[in-house]
């Protein structure tokens, strides 16, 4: 079909989204839209489900099967404000419970299990808003009590196979990490390593003497580890030369680790455990890539999420016995009455060498031949792109635009090398890397110069706006959208429970209290004069990361400078617009702007 896709199949609510098995395997969860918003829906597994939830607000988006088999949870939070309450609903009836009803706290679920049906392990800010206690909450009456206090330097939990608290990880005064044990009623130090590497646990081995650990020490990108718990013996499951460790498959009820996911260009999986080589090998029939989002106790049946650029993301159930799968839902299916655009991962080396990955869409149907471009930049900054479905990338490719999405230094799954090459460069050499992206596209042909626009979020729209002011002639617009304009305001206003990672923004951004001239020279607010392109801004009023003042500082001083730009406020939303309307209010706006901007 070469019709236009409609903005609402790409940006509205999915049909279908999220499905999971109960431990037991007889019913199944999903979330999809109630009266417009986001809700699980529940029933029979396989078979037919009716809402179980009635959230009227943002949707939900996030949930769980309790282990006693009567129950589901999910986090919400409100307008955006990131305060998630954990909810608690009985599959016979629906009736819900707020089983964290603390103002302004934020809850998080560390860990459940199936020997301790009624219970679950739920880190809350209730105490200090800069610090997640972990509290044992009953399912039977919501009560909860005191699991683990945290002394202000813990930023995750990793609950033992007794169901306690046995380990932590914290961050050091100099920003690096420790990994630290339970010991009777209080903690040893376990690992250790300085602010240039990355170690992890991902759970205790079911022989009580290892832990899983993912780490980076004397290496450059992170593996997957076996070490013994007296800290005697290491032993290396699973590492890859080009990038980090992505993820770790773990047995859902005896708890030995069975694969390691690794991702440089795509997911390439590492099975450990030889009795799920044949599911792996099986799963190549799938076309893209595959991974498993939810499985029953008895490990009889997965849930598999397929996912490539060209189509809608799909949902398959895989019996194991029988290594067959069979067609769940797709998330969006009307897509498939459209052609999607692929995407090609791509490679460029940057003005100092370094080698840089990246994806190209282009519209479908036409030949990367000097097309306008949108340079699409991912938030984080220290996350990464991804290959598979992307509803920005097809929307630009429907546009006539081509899309280019960078992992720039700083880019998190390359190795520490990669990681810290982007240390106090925002505005600098990771900014360089766009450029570079963009010169690359120009040199192959891909793109027309004279029709560049850079957009993106969170810190995609801090480089949106540094595209602007630091890179007068490059793009022809900007977007950006919930973006830091000022990273001497972004750091001082950081959410409290942020507050341990604060010397790695020293790091990794700049020092606010000793160096606020550095910061005041890489932040756009400060170079508004030099912004000469138009710009289209939007902000969610409760953002807590990066808040509103933000957005309306640089607005109010291009606004004084005559200079060109819009701005949209969404009065009911956070980081991010999560809600539909506000959403397509957003993309309409946004496609307005750049095909009048882009036009031949």
């Amino acid at each position: 079909m070469t019709a236009r896709i409609p903005r609402e199949l790409l940006f509205g609510n999915p049909e279908k989204a999220s499905p999971k098995i109960s431990p037991d395997g007889r019913h199944w969860a999903y979330l999809a839209p109630d009266e417009g918003v986001l809700n699980i829906w529940a029933g029979p597994e396989g078979g037919p489900a009716k809402p179980l939830t009635a959230d009227r607000g943002r949707g939900i988006r996030q949930f769980l099967w309790a282990e006693d088999q009567r129950s589901l949870l999910y986090v919400q939070d409100k307008d955006g404000d990131e305060n998630w309450h954990l909810y608690q609903t009985e599959l016979a009836g629906g009736a819900t419970r707020d089983l964290t009803p603390v103002p302004g706290a934020q809850a998080q679920i560390v860990a459940t299990e199936p020997r301790f049906p009624d219970e679950l392990l739920v880190a809350l800010n209730d105490r200090d808003p800069r610090a997640h206690d972990v509290y044992r909450v009953s399912l039977k009456d919501g009560s909860r009590r005191l699991e683990a206090t945290n002394p202000g330097d813990i930023i995750g939990w990793l609950a033992d196979l007794d169901f306690k608290i046995g380990a932590a990880k914290a961050i050091r005064p100099d920003g690096g990490s420790i990994l630290r044990l339970r010991q009777g009623e209080g903690w040893r130090d376990f690992l250790s390593c300085g602010p240039d590497d990355q170690i992890g646990a991902h759970g205790f081995a079911p022989d009580r003497k290892n832990i899983y650990i993912e780490s980076s020490l004397d290496r450059d990108t992170a593996a997957l580890l076996e070490m013994s718990l007296d800290g005697k013996s290491v032993k290396t499951l699973a590492e890859d030369e080009d990038s980090d460790l992505a993820g770790a498959l773990v047995h859902p009820r005896d708890y030995h680790v069975e694969a390691a996911a690794f991702e440089a260009d795509r997911v390439r999986w590492q099975v450990l455990d030889p009795s799920l080589a044949a599911d792996f090998k099986a799963f190549e029939s799938l076309d893209g890539d595959v991974t498993i989002v939810s499985r029953d106790d008895a490990d009889a049946v997965w849930y598999l999420l397929v996912n490539r650029p060209d189509r809608s993301p799909s949902f398959w159930r895989w019996d194991r016995e029988a290594r067959k799968a069979k067609f769940l839902f797709a998330a969006r299916p009307k897509l498939d009455g459209y052609d999607l655009a692929p995407m090609t991962p791509v490679s460029f080396a940057a003005r100092d060498g370094l080698k840089v990955r990246a994806y190209l869409t282009v519209p479908v149907g036409r030949p990367a031949r000097g097309l306008p471009l949108v340079v699409l930049v991912h938030g984080g900054p220290w996350v990464r792109d991804r290959w598979g479905f992307q509803p920005e990338a097809q929307w630009l490719a429907d546009l006539g635009f081509a899309c280019l999405q960078v992992n720039y230094r700083g880019s998190t799954g390359f190795g520490k090398r990669f990681l810290h090459a982007g240390d106090r460069e925002w505005g600098a050499k990771m900014q360089d890397d766009l450029t570079d992206a963009v010169k690359w596209a120009v040199a192959s042909g891909a793109a027309d110069p004279k029709r560049v626009a850079i957009y993106g979020g969170s810190y995609g729209g801090y480089a949106a706006l540094a595209g602007a002011a630091f890179t007068p002639g490059l793009y022809r617009c900007a977007v950006d959208v919930v973006g830091p304009s000022n990273l001497i305001t972004l750091i001082r206003s950081i959410p409290p429970y942020w507050e341990p990672m604060k010397r790695v923004f020293d790091l990794r951004v700049g020092d606010v209290d000793k160096e606020p001239e550095f910061l005041q020279s890489r932040s756009p607010l400060f170079h508004a004069d030099r912004i000469e392109i138009p710009l289209l801004i939007a902000q969610g009023a409760n953002d807590p990361r990066v808040k509103v003042a933000e957005s309306e500082q640089i607005v109010s001083v291009l606004r004084a400078k005559g200079k060109p730009v819009e701005y949209l406020l969404f009065p009911d939303e956070g980081h991010g617009f999560a809600k539909p309307a506000n959403r397509l209010k957003f993309y309409a706006a946004a496609e307005e702007f750049l095909s009048r901007h882009l036009a031949s």
